[in-house]
């Protein structure tokens, strides 16, 4: 019975531990999200030494390679990020991963017993605090707490089967170094994290239990599991298209790699745990195997980043493009992203923005085929209206998902915003649909327009393409200037419709224009100024700082 409990508390821990990575990496990642948000929007402009920073910083913060490596196969998916930038990223995620492994090896000193209350503070203050920010604290502070209750439950559990005779032996008898690989490989594509396998094995020695021969057996494990943690990035890369898998290629290759180099060295050098790191540390298991893996990640991230580029060669050598490509449509979006869900509503923002451009350019293209007597071009448009519409859905769906996720209140706020702005982006599209009625109407019933008229809706479709321009600079940087820009622009075109209804009816009075057109031009100049309400609109949608 006293193992069946040691069984059942060891799992506990395992399953508490977990958890309190998952509160306390979801809770940095909330309140980190601006710059989180920052450091992956200049990926495409960003060295390669910045990429490996991005890929530390990331996984340091959110406590899982594995969810830098799907975000990255993400990005890759959706066309944004090139693969040596990539390959950049995923090689800083292998050093961040390491920061689990070193929290882990805290456990073993004395003072670590002062965290465990922590999960106490933290839970009260998420209860009591209504302030977002508070209780975001808290959720870190609870979760760091519960981590290092894990690791407790976990501890006390070793030492019940470090005292049995069959458990021990069992363990000593694990000496051969490709069987303690292929285990750490298996383990932790199972559990599908490295961070946790490692965590498991700085409880052992910290319990005294002891794997193999002593000596470099236990790191045969570590190595393994470097190997198993690819097993994420690749589960993610199924379905995605070329590149992506390449990404994920990559990082496989990347940990086989140091892996193999790795391997090779501790079995020619026996005594590599003994004259480094027990000398160095000391009577400190825990520290030992932390050290290790954190020396292994970073030295093979200092020995492979001048090949980066190498590595995507073999990359695309292996896994071919397509011999019959099918266009895939450009895209932001990419349900991976949804696992870090900062970074997913900054890739939203920029595909509404796409959206607002595909609009635009349809109603701005519709205006032309008016003045030019274009009636061919109607079922392209008519084509860009049902797509625009069509994108709008899945941004729509997209923005559903995530608001499902962990997100703070400020995200909240802005996924409203960018649900408003689908409305107004969506009237920009439709108002094209009826630009193609009135080209009818011109065409068809042969109307006649002076010069002066079509140099007006000209000039309306120039400033609304200004009126453009300024608007995206609001809503992709809440840029005040960019903002006061677009109402001044926005009155010009108000200015201008007056203006040119006034001349119409002036000319009609005169005699040079004809009455049956007169419902057809004052309508279509009437959309114009419509559309560049829907266009200030989108100015004004992040115009105030979201709290």
């Amino acid at each position: 019975m006293e193992y069946v409990t040691a069984v059942m508390s060891l799992l506990g821990g395992i399953g508490v531990l977990l958890f309190g990575f998952k509160v306390l990496s979801d809770a940095i990642e909330k309140l980190a999200n601006t710059k989180l948000r920052g450091w992956f929007s200049k990926t495409s402009s960003a060295g390669k030494f910045a990429g490996v920073g991005i890929g530390t910083v990331t996984t340091a913060l959110v406590q899982s390679s594995g969810a830098t490596t799907v975000i990255t196969v993400g990005f890759v998916n959706a066309g944004i990020m090139s693969l040596s930038m990539a390959t950049a990223i995923i090689m800083g995620a292998n050093i961040g991963t390491t920061i689990t492994a070193q929290i882990a090896a805290l456990s073993a000193f004395e003072f670590s017993a002062f965290i465990l209350p922590l999960a106490f503070v933290g839970i009260f203050m998420t209860m009591l605090s209504k302030k977002d920010k508070v209780r975001t604290v808290g959720n870190i502070l609870g979760g760091l707490g519960l981590v290092f209750v894990g690791l407790e439950f976990m501890s006390s559990s070793m030492k019940t089967f470090s005292t049995n005779p069959a458990f021990t032996g069992a363990l000593t008898s694990l000496q051969n170094p490709f069987l303690l690989l292929l285990i750490g490989i298996g383990f932790t594509a199972l559990l599908q994290s490295s961070s946790a396998v490692t965590t498991i094995v700085i409880s052992m020695a910290a319990s005294g239990l002891i794997i193999g021969s002593g000596g470099n057996s236990v790191l045969f494990l570590i190595l393994g599991s470097n190997i198993g943690s690819c097993i994420t990035a690749i589960l993610s890369s199924i379905g995605a298209n070329t590149n992506a898998k390449r990404a994920a290629f990559i990082h496989l290759l990347f940990n086989l790699f140091g892996t193999l180099i790795f391997t090779i060295m501790l079995l020619l050098w026996p005594s590599f745990m003994e004259v480094t790191l027990m000398q160095w540390f000391p009577d400190a298991p825990t520290t030992q195997i932390a050290m290790f893996h954190t020396f292994f990640n970073t030295i093979c991230v200092i020995v492979f980043f001048p090949f980066i580029d190498v590595f995507v060669k073999i990359a695309t050598f292996i896994i071919r493009d397509k011999k019959v490509k099918v266009p895939q449509e450009e895209t932001y979006l990419d349900e991976r992203l949804l696992k870090t869900p900062s970074i997913a509503l900054m890739q939203a923002k920029k595909e509404v923005t796409r959206l607002a451009t595909i609009s635009i350019k349809t109603l701005r293209d519709s205006i032309d085929c008016f003045t030019t007597k274009d009636l061919d071009s109607s079922s392209k448009i008519k084509d860009n209206i049902l797509h625009a519409n069509d994108v709008s859905k899945k941004i729509t769906k997209f923005l559903v998902k995530l608001s499902s996720e962990e997100i703070s209140y400020s995200d909240e706020k802005i996924i409203s915003r960018l649900h408003e702005s689908l409305g107004d982006i969506l009237r920009i599209a439709d108002l094209a649909d009826n630009m193609t009625k009135y080209t009818r109407h011109y065409v068809e019933d042969e109307f006649e327009f002076s010069d002066a008229v079509l140099a007006d809706i000209k000039l309306m479709n120039d400033k609304l393409g200004t009126l453009f321009e300024e608007s995206m600079l609001a809503f992709g940087n809440a840029n005040s200037n960019a903002v006061v820009r677009a109402e001044e622009l926005e009155d010009e075109i108000d200015g201008l419709k007056r203006k040119a209804v006034d001349g119409h009816i002036k000319r009609l009075n005169e005699g040079t224009c004809q009455p049956q057109s007169s419902s057809v031009f004052i309508n279509l100049v009437g959309n114009i100024e419509r559309a560049a309400d829907h266009v200030l609109n989108l100015a004004h949608a992040f115009e105030y700082k979201v709290a």
